[in-house]
């Protein structure tokens, strides 16, 4: 699934061509697109249609555009989703599912999902220590990315944890933006395992691990994201670069960039976990 560098690459995106645009038209051409919206499809369409899109928006790997009502639509990627800019008239993808027209007869803005575990949705604005978020986003914490991210409070709440640490990087609601991929680089960064204990780690070294997971994540951005595939593209269609960059993750049996030894694959809450066994040795017990 997209993480934060792939949910911002698309943010910028919005934030550039639909920001300031008034919606004109609105097709749900499947429903499962809009199954988040729990009054269904016809009272998407209404409402969202003659709002103004504000600012595009992010919190760790959720994104939402606010709406000059006071609401916000919210848009989950899921697997395969895609938030598309096309000019009025292209082609329709084959698995175009949400259609937003606007008033001043530009490009349109398309929801793309192929796997249709993704989803568009409107959603009431609530304030969670002085910043305004979706109610469904209200429980997510803050990202490394985020300038009034607290690092301090992130490692303390860290070592509180009593679990393995790669799960630790994955939980929302403790640091958010970290998923699968950039979980394994910065833990080779920081000559991790995954399994190692929250509560045995000290202070420097998950201060160093969230540093690690801040840093990979900037690089990912600056080249467009991760795609393995077709599917994680920006607004304008285009795939990012970073997994040529990558040092782990999805590199089984390839030499370790740091000391050469073949890259393991361990089974890992019905994923996989990459790293180096000479690097990030497994712990005792």
């Amino acid at each position: 699934m997209p993480e934060l560098p792939e949910v911002e690459v698309v943010r910028r995106g919005l934030h550039e061509h639909v920001a300031g645009r008034t919606v004109a038209a609105v097709e749900v051409l499947h429903p499962r697109a809009i199954r988040r919206h729990l009054p269904g499809a016809a009272d998407f369409a209404v409402r969202l249609t003659g709002q103004t899109l504000r600012a595009a928006r992010r919190r760790g790997k959720y994104l939402w555009v606010d709406l000059s009502g006071g609401d916000a639509m919210l848009a989950h990627l899921g697997m395969s989703g895609q938030m598309l800019v096309q000019p009025v008239g292209a082609p329709d993808e084959k698995h175009l599912r949400v259609r937003v027209r606007f008033a001043d007869d530009g490009p349109e803005l398309r929801f793309v999902d192929q796997r249709t575990f993704g989803g568009l949705a409107l959603a009431e604005i609530v304030e969670v220590d002085g910043t305004p978020l979706p109610r469904p986003v209200a429980h997510i914490a803050r990202d490394p990315m985020d300038p009034a991210f607290d690092a301090d409070a992130a490692v303390a709440a860290l070592r509180r944890r009593r679990t393995e640490v790669k799960r630790a990087l994955l939980d929302q609601t403790l640091v958010s933006g970290v998923g699968n991929i950039y979980a394994d680089e910065a833990l080779w960064r920081a000559r991790l395992h995954g399994l190692r204990a929250t509560d045995k780690l000290g202070r420097a070294k998950a201060a160093e691990l969230l540093a690690h997971a801040a840093q990979v994540m900037h690089e990912a951005l600056g080249e467009g994201g991760t795609s393995f595939d077709a599917l994680y593209v920006n607004v304008n269609g285009q795939s990012g670069y970073f997994d040529r960059s990558l040092a782990v993750y999805g590199r089984e049996d390839e030499p370790c960039r740091r000391c050469g030894t073949p890259v393991r694959r361990e089974p890992f809450m019905n994923r996989s976990s990459y790293s180096c066994p000479r690097c990030q040795p497994r712990p005792r017990g």
